[in-house]
């Protein structure tokens, strides 16, 4: 694969000639295997292309956050963990992946409801802006435990992000290798944990919303119901699923969420990560937006459309991502990326085509 350094320079001016579209429809899960690796997995949606790439970022990058008022000068920090995933936009950030402790996460879209941080003159060097968090906590944190303690030493400001109206308003969730989830959302100014058993997130609004929202759907089990007597007469199910009948099929994020829950929960037992893992990529398959569905517009720039799809196994250490033009399982190996030491941010491009392999007659 060919790699590149990133650059501010090089992201800064890629910015400036990308008009980015808000992802609007992003769908994760967890799954756990039967040997205890657990895995994170999920969608990319976006209007325009995010021109994400997988990326590596080794231990021990100098990284300065962004300040409130759009410039340098927020928190600098030194990486301690190594993290790979996917990043979008040039940017030398990290939007999904894993740390080589096994902590992984992603950023979601957050419409409507995120509200980040006034900051103090004093604070401005504890900052930074919403689009560093996740590669701020990959880097610094093992645990989820330790992402709770530690978020509180920091702020997530108002900074602006050029192509955006202000601050890209996204949430987080962030599971670690025990299978310990947490969601994160700065709703009004104020930071917001929730621990997240299932590992499910969508958009908006809050993850509270969505765990109350759940009590509406007691009644889907992936079991067949049984046949209904009414007085002489017998009704039988008209086909398989009758235990699902009712779930919202749509693609906003409460019926996604509720989906989402639905599958993974009733997903059957994978032996080992790399099962998890295409037990997954197959889960979000009910997820994927092809182009036309959804749309904010009538023109076909105005469609969403899932871009990619990515999973980490935690006790692994393997990224996995597919994407809408190519959807063979690409893998970046940390484990083994991490095992040497130095060296700087490297990108790896996700736009080979796909091969298409033919079968002939015998």
């Amino acid at each position: 694969m060919i790699r590149r350094i990133i650059t501010a320079l090089a992201a800064s001016a890629l910015l400036a000639t990308s008009a980015i579209t808000p992802a609007a429809a992003c769908t994760g899960i967890k799954l756990t295997a039967t040997d205890g690796a657990v895995v994170r997995a999920r969608t990319l949606e976006f209007q325009a292309d995010p021109k994400s790439e997988l990326i590596y970022m080794p231990r021990g990058q100098a990284i300065t956050g962004t300040a409130p008022s759009g410039k340098p000068g927020g928190l600098q920090w030194t990486s301690k963990y190594a993290v790979a995933g996917a990043n979008g936009f040039g940017m030398p950030i990290v939007v999904d992946g894993l740390n080589e402790k096994g902590l992984g996460g992603g950023l979601f879209y957050f419409p409507g409801y995120a509200g980040f941080q006034e900051v103090a003159a004093s604070d401005v060097e504890k900052s930074m802006g919403s689009w560093e968090l996740l590669t701020y906590v990959l880097g610094s944190f093992a645990t989820v435990a330790e992402v709770k303690a530690g978020l509180s030493d920091i702020f997530v400001s108002t900074a602006p992000l050029e192509g955006f109206d202000g601050a890209p308003p996204v949430h987080m969730i962030v599971t670690d290798a025990a299978g310990d989830s947490l969601v994160v959302e700065y709703v009004g100014g104020v930071l917001h944990t929730y621990d997240n058993p299932l590992g499910v997130l969508t958009n908006s609004p809050g993850f509270d919303w969505h765990t109350t929202n759940l009590r509406n759907f007691v009644n889907l089990s992936a079991l067949n119901v049984p046949q209904l007597a009414l007085g002489d007469i017998k009704i039988d199910q008209t086909g398989q699923g009758s235990g699902l009948l009712g779930m919202p099929g749509d693609f906003t994020p409460p019926s996604r969420f509720i989906r989402a829950v639905a599958f993974s929960q009733a997903a059957a037992p994978a032996a080992d990560g790399e099962a998890a893992m295409k037990l997954a990529f197959h889960i979000l398959d009910n997820f994927d937006l092809p182009p036309g569905t959804v749309r904010s517009g009538k023109g076909a720039s105005d469609y969403e459309v899932t871009f990619w799809t990515g999973a980490a196994d935690l006790k692994n250490l393997r990224y996995y991502i597919t994407t809408f033009d190519n959807r063979q399982i690409r893998m970046f190996d940390l484990a083994a990326a991490a095992a040497s030491e130095g060296g700087g941010i490297v990108t790896m491009p996700l736009d080979q085509p796909e091969d298409i392999l033919e079968v002939k007659r015998p």
